[in-house]
């Protein structure tokens, strides 16, 4: 499976979406920056744990870092 594979249309995405929005809502007691870094770790760990089984290739978490990025920050790449 590669990021390219995983499209919104699945219901599965939008079902992970919302159970992870029910979960994050449980977690107010932390301040967004708290939250943020600690998503982070969870990300990065996940990124490698993708890599390592083989499931994407590096190019393909560039890619998705670079999309991540573009989507936070609402700038188109040049």
């Amino acid at each position: 499976m590669s990021f390219t594979d995983t499209t919104i249309a699945d219901g599965s995405v939008e079902e992970c979406l919302d159970k992870i929005n029910d979960f994050l809502a449980g977690l107010d007691a932390y301040p967004p920056t708290i939250l943020a870094v600690a998503l982070r770790v969870h990300l990065e760990a996940l990124l490698q744990a993708l890599l390592e089984g083989g499931v994407c290739t590096r190019e393909e978490v560039r890619e998705f870092c670079r999309e991540l990025e573009r989507e936070a920050l609402q700038y188109q790449a040049e």
